[in-house]
Order: structure tokens, then sequence, then C-alpha cells
């Protein structure tokens, strides 16, 4: 399968538990937009609407080539496809504070399929230490004094 979005800003904001995969409902123009990688995944979250999931704030731009519709709305919710034991899980894991799951890319293949994480939220602190490890092993690897 193909990658057509990354949300790299999630896996630095996050502290990644778990991953999950999950098949998305979208209209064919969308599919079609989606393979072109015309996908924004940024600052987008899931969240349950009566027990069902739903991807908030995924950008999915109209398709070029279709006719244009002026009602056509790109962050619109779309409702995700998870088995019932997952969903119930994910639900679960939602409840306690701190948690969230993101969207961390989306795939193309004969389906679009969505990479889901469970992640707790990094404070300011982690991730200033995050970046001041990765440059001293840059560093380090360049041969260069520390």
């Amino acid at each position: 399968m193909k990658t057509v979005a990354q949300n790299r800003r999630a896996r630095f904001d996050y502290a990644i538990t778990d991953t999950i995969e999950a098949g998305i409902i979208l209209t064919g123009p969308e599919v079609k937009s989606a393979r072109l990688g015309n996908v924004q995944l940024a600052g987008s979250y899931l969240s349950f609407l009566g027990g069902k999931p739903i991807l908030k704030n995924a950008s999915i731009a109209q398709y070029a080539f279709a006719v244009q519709d002026p009602d056509y709305q790109p962050g619109r919710d779309r409702v995700l496809l998870l088995k019932k034991v997952e969903a119930d899980r994910m639900q679960s894991m939602l409840a306690e504070k701190g948690v969230t799951v993101v969207p961390l890319e989306m795939k193309a293949g004969k389906y679009i399929k969505l990479i889901l994480a469970v992640g707790r939220g990094r404070k300011t602190i982690d991730k200033r230490q995050r970046i001041k490890e990765r440059e001293t092993g840059r560093r380090l690897r360049e041969g260069k004094d520390v």
C-alpha cells in the first residue's frame, strides 16, 4: 500500500502507545483526490458520536477533474470503519485523561486505510529533551564534538 498522507507532527506532539488500522467512508471524488495525495491530516483527531468513530478536522481537497460542487466541505466529519471490539477499546482508552487518538498516515491500495495512534500528549519540556537527543545523535554520527 502506498502512503498518500502523513501526520508527522503527531509523532512529535504525542507519545504513541498503540496503533490500529481503520477504513474510512469517502465519496468517489474524495477517493480519487486522496489517491493523488490531496489530504491534510495535521490537527485531525478521532471522536465518538453515538458509538460511531468519527474523524474530525481531516481535510481532503476537492478532486480537480470532477464537476465542482459549491457545497463541498473539505474538512467535514468522516465515519471510520472499525470492528466493534476495536471501537469499544478505543472509546475506553479515550475516556482516560490526557489520552487522544490521532491519525498517523493514510494509505491507498485497493481500499483507503487510515493508521490511527493512541497517544498521550507530551509536555514542552519533553519535546525539548527529544530535540536535544536528536541533535546530539546527529552530531555523533557526523563525527563532530558534542
